[in-house]
């Protein structure tokens, strides 16, 4: 059940302001609730009572959503260059909690990347529990040897620096330098990594499913987003899943 707070923290975890700011706000009549112009900052109020210059609250009960992350731009927030919050309203970055990504797509690889504000949904995304696969579309640099699905399928890979086998993973052929590899587990630069350790080099790397949500089925361009609740998402990734 949704709990009423105060005006002006409302508003400030969403991104529009200081919360010293909505006292002005008031002051101006650019605040409604119910239909009344605002009195207070301190006033209790639920996100659907209010109205901010005649507009309704932008995502007020949480904000998730799919994206199409291109090539060079970064999954943070400090480092230099370009990054994914670029593509994003700029109100959102103020947001509390604020936005982040469900694990990273690295700078040189694009694809679907699930961005949200819901600490939950992201633990639950992430968790080993529930085994949601991702899979990437993979360019080699050189020709198949022949024998990599049956050693990415083994669970006796071992990576370079790692005493643990990966997970068998399923590697499905499209021609002899560009294949799709499934994976049930997340770690560093692990495609890349996976190619190496069988003595080939990864040219050009895209994650193209989470679950069995599809980028193409999306029709998202590099840069582009769609929101949507917790709910569709997880209906998205696994069919028939309850949140």
């Amino acid at each position: 059940m949704l709990k009423a707070e105060r005006l002006d923290k409302m508003l400030a975890n969403l991104g529009y302001g200081l919360r010293k700011d909505v006292r002005g706000w008031i002051r101006d009549g650019l605040i409604e609730v119910n239909g009344k112009a605002a009195t207070s900052p301190a006033q209790k109020v639920l996100a659907d009572q209010v109205l901010l210059m005649g507009d309704k609250l932008d995502h007020p009960n949480g904000l998730t959503f799919i994206y199409h992350k291109p090539l060079d731009a970064v999954c943070s927030r400090k480092e230099d260059g370009r990054l994914i919050y670029d593509d994003f309203p700029e109100r959102w970055l103020g947001r509390k909690p604020p936005l982040s990504s469900v694990g990273r797509l690295d700078k040189e690889t694009s694809g679907l990347l699930i961005i949200t504000d819901d600490g939950q949904l992201n633990h639950q995304l992430t968790s080993p529990k529930k085994h949601i696969s991702k899979t990437y579309a993979v360019t080699l640099a050189r020709p198949l040897h022949g024998d990599e699905g049956d050693r990415f399928g083994s669970g006796k890979l071992i990576l370079e620096g790692e005493e643990k086998p990966c997970l068998p993973a399923e590697l499905i052929i499209h021609d002899d330098k560009h294949v799709s590899l499934i994976l049930h587990e997340g770690r560093y630069h692990q495609v890349r990594r996976m190619f190496a350790a069988v003595g080939n080099h990864v040219e050009t790397l895209s994650r193209s499913h989470i679950g069995v949500l599809s980028l193409q089925d999306t029709a998202l361009a590099e840069g582009q987003y769609q929101t949507l609740t917790a709910e569709q998402l997880m209906s998205m990734i696994i069919p028939d899943t309850k949140t």
